[in-house]
């Protein structure tokens, strides 16, 4: 009999996904590719249409190659989110971060974006 410490846990599969709330930010951005040693030397510009604390869809050109791991960083602000590919359609691509993002750093992405765009 398997060891089970928590009996009151459900399978991951019989969850519901959670949704995050999806914000249109329409922001320049670049993706910066992990290279040899965790060197960042090649990025390539895109532009980010929307973001949530889960993840973001932007579009690139569709004849640039997205790796599956990747940073994004959006103009304006110097961190940098750790990225893993989920879905690419011609220029739209569809990217989980690797961890949440913290609510604040999200309220200044959103905020960064109203303050430019008025």
């Amino acid at each position: 009999m398997p060891l089970n410490t928590n009996p009151n846990t459900q399978n991951a599969a019989s969850l519901p996904d959670r949704v995050f709330e999806k914000f249109s930010i329409d922001r320049p951005g670049k993706i910066i590719f992990v290279g040899h040693h965790l060197s960042t030397k090649t990025s390539f510009r895109c532009l980010i249409r929307k973001i949530s604390l889960a993840g973001a869809e932007f579009e690139i050109s569709p004849h640039l190659p997205v790796p599956n791991n990747f940073f994004l960083e959006i103009l304006g602000i110097r961190d940098e989110i750790g990225c893993t590919l989920i879905r690419r359609e011609e220029e739209k691509v569809t990217v989980g971060f690797n961890m949440l993002i913290d609510a604040e750093f999200l309220h200044h992405v959103i905020r960064l974006n109203f303050e430019t765009s008025h």
